[in-house]
């Protein structure tokens, strides 16, 4: 816990920093301090200009919740769609891969021309943001499971839908999750900045404070916004999707293996002695 404290402790200090180097008027870039205190101010009870964070907040995590929900069904879907045929993945795969590295905002006039500025306009542009990084982490999760595996799947008869419930999905589920975790943040980054073109009367939401406070000259209120989008981000982040991605990597032993710890060192003398006695001559065989 100690480092990520120590991390944004240093993180505010060099933000003082600058802001006393005098770079910019403090009206332009006021201090953490002055930001910290607007946005609990704007948590509670908001300005006429910057409004309601906790109700802006509400509007745009159940967009995202949504949002993501569908994409992560539509993108396992495809994913396990294309790594089963090889003509979907000679046709699709490196399409897919195009549409992941096309910034969301490229998508934004277009999805305005089809939906107007509503709901529909931002929930496309974010399934077009995650989609692609769940489906390449379906593929990758599947791509690397050991053929040995496999093998003895189907000595025991994991055949059709049989292999992919038992044996392949959940071989394939580490990479799985690092695909869920990366299309989060595509998600999350397409969703602000679906919110901060469309605006949608009476749904406040994070995307819209921004865009609200500086066009009124709220600097601080702007800024404020934008740590809270990163507070959010960084408690995603720790509570779902770090907690997941430890839980999967402890099952399989992986974790506590690059934990440096007690349990971690006996788990790698363990795995040295295994190869040391399947390959005496190889690797494993050289213990000190």
């Amino acid at each position: 816990m100690w480092p990520k404290l120590a991390a944004i402790a240093l993180g505010l200090l060099f933000w003082q920093v600058v802001v006393w180097s005098g770079w910019k008027p403090s009206y332009l870039l006021p201090g953490p301090w002055t930001v910290l205190d607007t946005l609990w101010h704007n948590l509670l009870g908001g300005s006429p200009v910057s409004g309601h964070l906790l109700k802006a907040t509400s509007v745009t995590m159940q967009r995202a919740v949504v949002g993501y929900c569908l994409a992560l069904v539509i993108g396992t879907a495809l994913g396990v769609a294309v790594a089963r045929s090889r003509i979907l993945r000679t046709a699709l795969g490196s399409l897919i891969t195009g549409f992941q590295t096309m910034p969301s905002v490229a998508w934004l006039p277009l999805a305005v021309v089809l939906f107007q500025t509503s709901e529909r306009a931002i929930l496309f542009v974010l399934l077009i943001g995650a989609i692609p990084s769940i489906a390449n982490g379906v593929l990758s999760g599947i791509d690397n499971i050991p053929p040995l595996l496999l093998r003895a799947g189907r000595v025991l008869g994991a055949r059709g839908y049989a292999e992919y419930r038992h044996v392949i999905l959940p071989a394939a589920l580490p990479g799985f999750v690092a695909g869920m975790k990366q299309a989060w943040a595509f998600a999350w980054r397409s969703l602000l900045a679906g919110e901060l073109i469309v605006q949608i009367a009476h749904r406040p939401s994070l995307g819209q404070t921004l865009n609200n406070a500086s066009n009124q000259n709220d600097y601080a209120g702007l800024m404020a916004g934008m740590v809270l989008i990163l507070i959010v981000g960084l408690l995603m982040d720790a509570l779902v999707f770090g907690r997941l991605e430890r839980t999967v990597l402890r099952r399989r032993g992986l974790a506590l293996a690059s934990d440096g710890g007690p349990q971690g060192r006996a788990l790698l003398r363990r795995r040295a002695l295994v190869e040391a006695a399947v390959d005496p001559g190889g690797a494993g065989g050289r213990l000190t």
